[in-house]
């Protein structure tokens, strides 16, 4: 198979991906109107869990973790069950696609923690485009924020904690098969959700207590963990077939097609402000793209391993 080859299959899964991903924020909205935030929460987890548990056998995959692979898997865990049960929280009340661009700057997060906790060396151009990207989010949390209350805040908090969801997921690549990790992910998650929920409804915590959906609201909570299993399956081999700096600038179809399902299941359609801040951010996101692909080249051929490459 050529590169050619290989990377028209992985544009081609991205795309799914921007399509089946906004479909578990549809699922999530309907449920979350009559079952608790967090039993929403756990339900993705634990279907996306069975889900994958057959896929792992099927592939022979090996189910055993090293001490280190555990210790990331709990913290990948972690982090996916506080960005998950954020963004519910959000879209139970918020129109989709406003929420989702807010979590758009979770790329900008991503290089702000790079360069102030891991100490990478990150420019001025990406610093300005990192700015420019929280300054379009202003834009469209103030609105959400009047209307809303603080719940507007909940996508900020995503974006946080899928920020740093991305980075152990960086270190925990190295340590096991994304099919497995996707697996005993949502299975730590359910297992530490759960008595979390029980805690919460015994203090009388309605959104972080479980109570088990009814009627149509099953199917809905299955949809949840149906949509995430799928469209993080299709990115997981997306991105073995295709490198990340070819599918990233695609990642932005997602806020269409969010506005999309959006309007056609719930009648939002963001207002001139929202789009100016989606718009702002999604510049600053491709920018920032671009600058990383100008550092890649650099970093090859230019200079010797013991010159650090020039800040962009």
């Amino acid at each position: 198979m050529t590169g050619q080859d290989r990377i028209l299959p992985g544009v081609a899964l991205m795309i799914a991906f921007c399509v089946t991903a906004p479909l578990i924020d549809v699922a999530a909205k309907i449920a979350a109107q009559v079952v608790p935030v967090g039993t929403v929460t756990l339900g993705r987890f634990v279907v996306q869990a069975g889900l994958m548990l057959p896929v792992v056998l099927a592939m022979g995959l090996s189910l055993r973790l090293t001490r280190r692979a555990a210790s990331l898997t709990f913290w990948r865990a972690l982090t996916s069950i506080l960005a998950t049960y954020c963004f519910v929280a959000a879209v139970r009340v918020m129109p989709i696609a406003d929420a989702l661009a807010i979590v758009f700057v979770e790329p900008f997060i991503i290089l702000l923690i790079g360069k102030l906790v891991l100490a990478e060396q990150v420019g001025p151009r990406r610093l300005a485009a990192a700015a420019f990207g929280f300054a379009g989010s202003l834009l469209v949390i103030q609105p959400s924020f009047v209307t809303f209350g603080a719940v507007a805040l909940f996508p900020l908090a995503t974006a946080l904690f899928f920020a740093l969801y991305m980075l152990i997921t960086r270190r925990l690549s190295r340590e096991m098969h994304p099919v497995t990790m996707q697996f005993h992910t949502a299975l730590f998650a359910g297992v530490l959700l759960f008595p979390a929920l029980l805690v919460g409804g015994a203090f009388g915590s309605w959104q972080v207590s479980f109570m088990a959906p009814e009627g149509i609201f099953w199917l809905w909570v299955f949809c949840v963990g149906l949509a995430a299993t799928i469209s993080h399956m299709a990115i997981t081999y997306a991105l073995a077939f295709a490198p990340s700096a070819t599918l990233a600038p695609l990642h932005y179809l997602e806020i269409v097609t969010a506005t999309l399902f959006g309007f056609l299941f719930f009648g939002d359609f963001p207002n001139s402000l929202t789009w100016a801040g989606i718009a702002i951010i999604v510049a600053s996101g491709l920018y920032v793209i671009h600058r990383e692909r100008v550092q890649a080249r650099a970093d090859r051929p230019a200079y010797p391993a013991n010159m650090p490459p020039p800040p962009v």
